[in-house]
């Protein structure tokens, strides 16, 4: 469901020779938008399914496959427990009748999406990395890199960094994303993790040298509870990637989501939140140099954040101080990315009105902290989720399907679980009443199912 358009490929590749010789075609135009080598990811879902297999039958039947390759073109959506027939009026799935090359298949494509994509399109994006990353709309397509960089970075704290020393500021940081991560996949995997922390890593276990046997035994546990969904992690990066494997990615990602958290709090969380996310890198960063450097800007903080304003622009000129730190060292070991070089953020392209003079001598901007704080506003809170606003309905982690104004809308309500909040009662008053009842009754229920 993350995708605009779905394109399924009903085929018998076992008992077909020129299904087997259509194959190659398909999955040259398929590359261009699936897998982790995508040119376009995300923008046109491909399948195929093997008709010819017996627990495809059933399926197969349902879209009235009637000769081999066929192709059919229609939003996701239409797809999930549906049917098709061929002569169906006002259907929005349609048979695509010229698409037997690559070439033509690719052609028919770019008619109805009105693109231009070409089957060597890796060379050309690659050459217009720098140019996309300046267009205002493409941070939209970051709202899939929030949830790949949420996935990853608790991939890592679950198998690596789940200490008694380190358990509050984890149990703070899920408090914050379940109020006010972008997506509500998250949030909702960010709570179900908050309500079972407690049956998962007891404080007083990781106190003792049980630890150890603790983390090993259970961490699958939470591994398996899929922090933003099943369909995450994906694999790729769409907005946050880099021209190789090695540049962008988890950190793009990782920025982008603490930009989307800081403009999404109140005034009065403003500092929880600063602490929240300065003890998450501090305690969970795996970057020794870039996570001491993160908290020595945050040790420099003298006087806490009373206000949304005053947060998102230390955040936003924190970024900046990192960007200008990496441009002299990429520079000198020429490790960076050179379609994506460091640079001072928001250009010009983005938000002119936030420049109100540059000295020609010494290269520095005056800003105006006004039009920034709008701008950042704007950028990370209602563009960053026009994807999902897009959409009539999206699916949550159990397949059912959920209201679109409900993935972009953030909730003031936290739950803590039962030892956590006792734990972390006083500094995380701010993010609002402890929810020790409603992990109660969330038991309760468990063992009413667990009996019937």
């Amino acid at each position: 469901m993350d995708f605009g358009i779905s394109l399924m490929c009903c085929n018998c590749f076992s008992r077909c020779p020129a299904c087997r010789n259509y194959k190659p075609h398909y999955e040259k135009v398929a590359r261009l938008f699936n897998g982790g080598d995508a040119v376009h990811p995300g923008n046109i879902l491909m399948t195929r399914v093997d008709c010819a297999l017996k627990i495809n039958t059933n399926l197969c039947d349902k879209f009235s496959v009637g000769h081999y390759p066929m192709l059919l073109w229609g939003p996701p959506s239409k797809f999930v427990g549906a049917t098709w027939e061929p002569k169906q009026e006002n259907s929005e799935i349609r048979s695509i009748d010229d698409g037997r090359t690559a070439d033509r298949l690719l052609n028919w494509i770019n008619k109805q999406m009105g693109s231009s994509y070409a089957l060597d399109d890796e060379k050309y994006e690659n050459e217009h990395l720098q140019t996309n990353a300046s267009d205002p709309g493409q941070i939209a397509r970051a709202i899939y890199d929030v949830e790949e960089a949420t996935s990853t970075a608790f991939d890592i704290i679950f198998t690596h960094k789940i200490k008694a020393e380190t358990r509050a500021s984890l149990i703070k940081f899920l408090q914050l994303l379940v109020a006010h991560h972008p997506s509500k996949r998250c949030r909702k995997g960010s709570g179900d993790i908050l309500v079972n922390f407690d049956d998962i890593y007891p404080s007083e276990i990781l106190s003792t040298n049980d630890a150890q046997s603790i983390g090993d035994g259970k961490e699958k546990g939470l591994q398996n509870m899929q922090i933003c969904g099943k369909e995450v992690p994906r694999g790729y990066w769409m907005f946050c990637r880099g021209s190789s494997n090695q540049t962008r990615g988890f950190s793009c990602g990782l920025w982008v989501l603490f930009h989307s958290l800081a403009v999404r709090v109140e005034d009065g969380e403003s500092q929880m939140a600063f602490t929240a996310i300065c003890d998450f890198i501090h305690n969970f960063f795996v970057c020794e140099e870039c996570r001491q450097h993160f908290y020595g800007m945050c040790l420099s903080v003298s006087n806490p954040f009373k206000s949304t304003r005053d947060f998102v622009l230390w955040l936003w000129n924190a970024h900046n101080k990192v960007n200008k730190r990496l441009m002299k060292e990429e520079a000198s070991l020429e490790t960076g990315d050179p379609k994506f070089p460091k640079t001072i953020w928001p250009p010009k392209q983005l938000c002119s009105s936030c420049y109100l003079s540059k000295s020609s001598k010494n290269g520095q901007i005056e800003w105006d902290n006004d039009e920034v704080f709008k701008f950042l506003v704007s950028y990370y809170g209602g563009t960053l989720v026009t994807l999902y606003k897009d959409k009539e309905l999206l699916g949550d982690s159990e397949g059912n399907k959920a209201p679109i104004e409900d993935l972009a809308a953030t909730t003031n309500a936290i739950v803590v679980p039962i030892g956590a909040a006792l734990a972390i009662a006083v500094a995380s008053c701010g993010f609002g009443a402890l929810a020790w009842c409603w992990r109660s009754r969330q038991k309760n229920r468990k063992q009413r199912r667990s009996w019937n």
